[in-house]
């Protein structure tokens, strides 16, 4: 029986990702040493380095005055970068889920932090709308989607300060104009490469502008002048982002993976739209993930839960367990996620109503 990977991360790669990177692992691009092995500051090894950079510019089409950065530390280590570097006195933040909420609790310790909406109240399952981002705030900070709630800005927001975005779970799931931001930054492990690296695209201009001392590992200059090779970069990880970055081209690019991806969720969201059984856990359609999409049974069902839990990782379905913090289930499908996946999934679920 085939197992269907629905993980919210690490989650699922490409088929060619994992086979190029296991390959590699045995004997990298033909030295005889295992990438595992091998030097980072190897010729073989930088000319995956400035291929991977090179790709990301040209697949998010990332206009001049934009650096590609490669580091350790996750998004959660950008949560306290972004402050460090861009925030003189004020930063705004929009709050729309455990993200966001951690992001700005790191933002805190480095001056006032403004919270101009928030969807807490009703536990995150919507995008709030209508707010105002001060005009003197040092940077408006965003998470475009939101892998917990299943919600995600699916725009590039128009304002008057610069615009950071963490974009970890939906990075290369659809064309963005970089130009609105000033950094876009996230952790790998879910469209991209194994955890272990995290990418940044910083706006060169946007820096030097703070008064404090910024420790040099957490400078993005450092990374930028470096090339991401001040330190030991996490060779691995980075290897098999090239990869997924070579797969996405081989693809059609970003704008096909929009593609696929919206008549992936749409087909499962129509699904569980119509189901006696299911519900969305997110009711507005414009502020749908279409890389996480959580849902749950219905009220008078709820008892059902463990039992589908079950039957459906029996028929192959794993990772589909919501998160711990709201229950119910999730299916994240992101770019590697094919579409037989997502109908294996609806095949389970209509067996399983059909008998209840």
């Amino acid at each position: 029986m085939k197992t269907h990977n629905f993980s919210a991360g690490p989650s699922i790669l490409p088929e060619s990702t994992i086979k190029n990177s296991a390959d590699a692992v045995m004997n990298f691009a033909n030295t005889g040493l295992s990438l595992l092995e091998v030097s980072h500051r190897s010729k073989e090894f930088i000319a995956v380095m400035d291929e991977a950079q090179q790709l990301f510019k040209e697949l998010l089409d990332i206009p001049e005055g934009y650096e590609v950065i490669f580091v350790g530390g996750g998004a959660s280590l950008q949560f306290c970068m972004v402050p460090f570097n861009l925030m003189q006195k004020k930063s705004a933040y929009l709050h729309t889920g455990t993200w966001a909420k951690k992001a700005m609790k790191e933002a805190q310790a480095f001056g006032e932090v403004v919270e101009v909406a928030s969807s807490a109240d009703k536990i995150y399952n919507y995008i709030p709308k209508d707010y105002e981002v001060p005009a003197d705030a040092d940077y408006f900070h965003i998470t475009t989607n939101n892998t917990i709630y299943g919600t995600e800005i699916r725009k590039d927001l128009d304002v008057n300060v610069p615009l950071v975005a963490d974009m970890s779970s939906d990075i290369f799931s659809r064309p963005i104009d970089v130009s609105k931001y000033a950094i876009i930054y996230g952790g790998a492990q879910k469209n991209l490469a194994p955890a272990g690296v995290t990418f940044a695209i910083v706006k060169k201009d946007i820096l030097g502008k703070v008064d404090r001392h910024i420790p040099t590992m957490l400078d993005y200059r450092t990374h930028i002048e470096n090339g991401s090779m001040f330190n030991t970069p996490p060779v691995f990880s980075v290897y098999a982002a090239l990869q997924t970055l070579k797969w996405v081209k081989e693809q059609g690019g970003v704008a096909a993976m929009e593609k696929m991806n919206i008549e992936k969720s749409d087909l499962l969201y129509d699904f569980i739209d119509n189901s006696k059984l299911f519900k969305a856990v997110v009711a507005d359609k414009e502020d749908r993930s279409i890389m996480n999409v959580c849902f749950v049974m219905k009220d008078e069902y709820k008892e059902l839960e463990k039992d589908f839990f079950d039957y459906a990782t029996s028929q192959g379905m794993s990772g589909i367990k919501g998160h711990r913090s709201v229950g119910g289930f999730r299916a994240s499908i992101y770019n590697a996620m094919p579409k037989s996946s997502i109908e294996a999934l609806i095949t389970t679920m209509k067996e399983f109503e059909a008998k209840h």
